[in-house]
């Protein structure tokens, strides 16, 4: 696990997530592994779970976490090059954990399946999901991107 200095993670955009300040202190986690259903998603899963309750997550939350994370990983290691690797980067944010997975991919495989009833569950389960495409840099394979985010409440306690 790495702890990153204070200030230097943001959104794509270079914006802060809502409500966060520079100050807030943010935790990394990368994994890489095998694109393999028994190896990857496990261990991936495990790892979120563990974060999100150090995180003070509710345990709801924490369970749709890890059923997204394992949806998403799913749906990576399925479209996964033979012996690709599956790259996981966790993000914890004070009340919020943000996770980007991707996989280099055959040219032939199929499109991310944004339109199933799987990508569906993941867009309930998670406050956030998307998918992205990544072109292929010369002599490399191309590269499919998911990612998502969950906040630790979604709902407030009467």
């Amino acid at each position: 696990m790495t702890s990153v200095d204070r200030g230097c993670l943001s959104c794509g955009d270079g914006a802060l997530p809502p409500g966060l300040s520079h100050g807030d202190l943010v935790v990394v986690v990368e994994l890489h592994t095998t694109a393999s259903t028994t190896v990857a998603i496990p261990t991936i899963r495990v790892v979120a779970a563990d974060l999100a309750a150090r995180a003070d997550f509710d345990l709801d939350s924490i369970a749709d976490l890890r059923m997204a994370i394992d949806e998403a990983c799913a749906v990576l290691v399925r479209l996964a090059a033979p012996g690709a690797t599956l790259r996981c980067r966790l993000t914890v944010w004070p009340g919020r954990i943000e996770m980007a997975a991707d996989v280099n991919i055959d040219q032939v495989a199929d499109p991310l399946p944004t339109g199933s009833f799987g990508w569906r569950l993941l867009e309930c389960l998670a406050d956030e999901a998307s998918a992205l495409s990544l072109p292929a840099e010369p002599g490399q394979r191309a590269r499919r991107r998911i990612t998502l985010s969950k906040n630790a409440a979604t709902a407030q306690q009467p």
